[in-house]
């Protein structure tokens, strides 16, 4: 919306700054963060107030000593302060009739308003496991799909939707018809398989949130190259007209997340729930599919994806042995927890790695 105000560039120079996809990401994240900071009491107040209190979905799952009883009365459901500060900044900042940006929106509030109806299930219904995990998959792949097709059909895009790319390869590796399958079905992966990793690292006071930071620098960046035509070749990307508008989107979702780790840090004052994780994840698996750099996700998610990875192989490995398991306890942060770790310490080093991971995927972009 404020992008308009450049029309009147003539009548007070300064106003051409709004032009400028830099100045309009750094004013959307900050934008994001202060309501996310001055609205948190609020809805702390309010989500109390509302009984937004979920059974612990680890009573049963993991050792009682590991539980820490003193969550149970702290609201989940904070999701809702971050999908709000996002969309508003967004309509703030970024260009209301891009297309991408009004796919992007609609992602969010889509998988945000899934993660709702499950953390409402769980608050109402006293039941920790919420909707079923294969109603939940079923309604992820829908959603992803249909974003996926929007952006895949969309002018902006162009024909780099239906090619695969790879890591380190300037070149696409597969292209027509199969391309474009395999890329619809690549990024529909991405974008389930994010939202549920996310889910899973969210076990700690700020451990996914201040995880997500960092991806949602790192894509802001990848879609500001991408939508930058003089970047984009230099670094031999994909040229995606409009990205640059994503990343507006993206930093909006950075400096949410940042607004919301102001609560959510430890002791948590709230907990995003699966209303904020599916829809953070989410839209970040979306980023990596519009840039081409979906495979990308597993260093710039490196905490997710090893994550996800730790539960996959921990029930994998119980049920083929009949019992037995490679970690004290899955996901892999709870590993920690029963090694002796304190939570602050599982959470701050965990943020190290995807600082770190997040860095050395932007270095990528060099190595092609």
């Amino acid at each position: 919306m404020l992008y308009f105000l450049a029309d009147f560039e003539k009548i007070w120079g300064p106003l051409r700054l709004f032009k400028f996809v830099t100045f309009r990401a750094g004013g959307a994240a900050f934008t994001a963060f202060m309501l996310a900071l001055l609205l948190g009491p609020l809805t702390v107040k309010l989500l109390k107030r509302a009984g937004a209190v979920a059974p612990s979905r680890l009573a049963g799952l993991v050792a009682d000593e590991l539980v820490d009883k003193d969550k149970d009365n702290i609201p989940c459901m904070g999701g809702v302060l971050i999908i709000f500060s996002v969309a508003v900044s967004a309509l703030l900042w970024g260009r209301l009739d891009s297309f991408l940006i009004q796919v992007f929106l609609t992602t969010l509030l889509a998988l945000g308003g899934l993660g709702f109806l499950d953390d409402y299930v769980k608050v109402h219904h006293s039941d920790s496991g919420g909707i079923s995990a294969k109603t939940k998959l079923i309604m992820q792949s829908a959603v992803a799909l249909c974003a996926v097709f929007f952006i895949f059909s969309s002018p902006e895009a162009g024909i780099y939707m239906h090619q695969v790319w790879l890591p380190f390869i300037k070149d696409p590796v597969i292209t027509g018809t199969a391309g474009a399958v395999c890329a619809i079905a690549l990024g529909s992966l991405a974008v389930v398989g994010t939202s549920n990793a996310v889910n899973l690292t969210d076990g700690k006071d700020g451990l996914a949130v201040g995880c997500s930071i960092f991806a949602a620098l790192a894509y802001a960046a990848f879609a500001y190259f991408s939508g930058h035509r003089v970047f984009a070749s230099y670094l031999d990307v994909p040229f995606i007209v409009g990205a640059g508008e994503v990343g507006v989107f993206a930093a909006a979702l950075a400096g949410a997340c940042i607004g919301f780790l102001w609560h959510n840090c430890y002791p948590a004052s709230m907990f995003m729930g699966d209303t904020g994780s599916l829809a953070l994840g989410g839209t970040i698996g979306l980023i990596a599919v519009l840039v081409r750099q979906e495979l990308t996700l597993i260093l710039v998610g490196g905490v997710f994806f090893v994550e996800a990875v730790s539960v996959i192989l921990q029930v994998a490995y119980f049920k083929a042995t009949g019992g037995k398991r490679i970690f004290l306890c899955a996901p892999i942060h709870h590993h920690f927890i029963a090694k002796g770790w304190t939570e602050t310490q599982v959470v701050v080093r965990f943020w190290i790695i995807a600082g770190v991971c997040a860095l050395a995927a932007i270095a990528t972009l060099k190595i092609r």
